[in-house]
């Protein structure tokens, strides 16, 4: 089924850049840049919230940052052009995904930080590598239907932090500020009006003219005393130029239940991965090869182990990035290898990082608030592309999403039950996933692994299923 849809092309968005396609190298540096510009804060963002709850220093920060940005970038280079069999060949941007924020911020305070580290070297590889090899077998069980709902959700997930981010970040003093509202939707109308009536540069470069017009006004309202400190260039002066990666610097401690809890959010993660991967390939119209999607799975699993030995928190698909791809039409890997490279340099310069960081949080939070509904809306396209929307996959749809966003936007309603149980189902992507996932498998349909299969008789499925055992 994946092959065959694999070939399908009657269906893909008009792509400037195709995969393989590369760019003039002004312009590639520019788009790359583009891509970076959308990632870089919700990265480092976790490492930030994970180190405050942990009680962790400003260099020591500075230091998990870095090696956020480092790994980010390595994983990106890998994914966009493969070392052996690990990597995809796809224009896969990685980066650290908030679904580890919450175990990392507790397993951190509780065990400390050589368990959460311990914990991502061990599941890291051990999990996604195993779903990476044997995903050709299991790759039924995540038909478009469950794995576009996954994509929905990440992009819906996303938007009630681009609101607060917009707002000028949850818990701040000016939280709300009419000059955050007032950034906020200046850069997702700049974004919209280029993308939708300019052609050209213009259009392939709307989010980054977007976020730098945004920036722009921020260092004008804090010159002119409206907002004071809203760019603050303080931390640049600090950091330093160069910094050396150091291996081992937190220790290591295996411990059951930390190796346990983020081999869980491994999983999720590799379904986030599936997903995003299956968001870029929708704009050629077609789902990602089984080459593709082990190749994905393999960097997710082993830049992460890798990274965790170094400091890093764990690397995973960017579901903004792939929101910028479907809304730029630039498709091309090469483009996305350049942002990877931009990344390694600024986890290894944390001064030019600083400085990238300075980024308001309203700037920030207009652009995502546009990626992450152009996530969900390649979702939602993926979905109907390839399934007919009957009675079953509607209630399949209502149940999986219904699910998600109740336990997303209410939280407290899991807090009677015990705690290992509401951290895991307290997470809106694995309830989703998982809800397709069961619905699709044991509900007779079309996308059914058990049931219906247009593409092989009945007689002959059993006689695969005999010859493939």
């Amino acid at each position: 089924m994946v092959d065959k849809m694999a070939s399908e092309t009657d269906t893909e968005i008009d792509l400037e850049y195709g995969l393989d396609d590369r760019p003039p190298w002004l312009k590639a540096i520019l788009l790359g840049l583009q891509h970076v510009a959308v990632m870089i804060v919700p990265a480092t963002a976790v490492a930030y919230i994970v180190a405050g709850a942990v009680g962790l220093d400003a260099a020591t920060t500075a230091y998990i940052v870095q090696m956020v940005l480092l790994f980010s970038g390595l994983a990106t280079v890998v994914q966009a052009y493969t070392v052996g069999p690990v990597g995809a060949k796809l224009p896969v941007v990685m980066g650290t995904s908030f679904t580890f924020v919450g175990a990392a911020a507790t397993i951190g305070v509780n065990y400390g930080l050589g368990a959460v580290f311990g914990a991502i070297l061990v599941t890291g590889w051990l999990v996604e590598g195993l779903i990476g090899w044997q995903f050709k077998r299991i790759q039924k069980y995540f038909p478009p239907l469950v794995t576009g709902l996954v994509v929905v959700i990440i992009g819906l997930y996303l938007v009630p932090a681009a609101m607060d981010n917009a707002a000028g970040g949850a818990g701040t003093e000016h939280y709300g500020a009419l000059y955050n509202l007032a950034l906020a939707a200046l850069v997702l109308g700049v974004a919209v009006v280029l993308n939708m009536f300019t052609d050209g540069v213009t259009r392939l470069l709307s989010t980054l003219i977007a976020i730098g017009a945004g920036y722009v006004g921020a260092a004008a309202l804090t010159v002119t005393g409206v907002a004071p400190g809203l760019v603050d260039f303080g931390p640049v002066g600090a950091a330093a130029w160069f910094a050396v990666p150091q291996p081992g610097r937190f220790g290591f401690s295996i411990q059951p239940v930390p190796v346990i809890t983020f081999a869980f959010l491994f999983l999720v993660s590799a379904m986030e991965t599936v997903g995003d991967m299956s968001s870029v390939t929708s704009a050629e119209g077609r789902t990602p090869t089984d080459e593709e999607f082990r190749g994905g799975l393999f960097t997710d699993g082993l830049m992460s182990s890798l990274g965790g030995a170094f400091g890093a928190f764990p690397v995973t698909s960017f579901s903004q990035n792939a929101g910028v791809i479907n809304f730029t039409g630039v498709m091309s890997r090469h483009v996305v290898g350049i942002a990877g490279v931009m990344l390694a340099v600024l986890g290894l310069s944390p001064k030019v990082g600083a400085v990238v960081t300075t980024i308001p949080s309203a700037v920030f939070g207009g652009a995502v608030l546009l990626m992450a509904g152009m996530v969900a809306a390649s979702g939602a396209r993926l979905i109907t592309l390839h399934t007919t929307l009957d009675r079953r996959n509607m209630v399949i749809l209502a149940v999986s999403l219904g699910l998600g966003l109740g336990v997303a936007t209410t939280p407290e309603a899991l807090s009677g039950l015990p705690r290992a149980a509401e951290t895991f189902f307290g997470e809106p992507v694995i309830v989703t996933a998982l809800s397709a996932l069961l619905l699709n498998t044991f509900v007779p349909g079309e996308q059914s692994p058990l049931f219906d299969d247009p593409e092989v008789p009945a007689g002959d499925r059993d006689a695969d299923a005999v010859s493939t055992d």
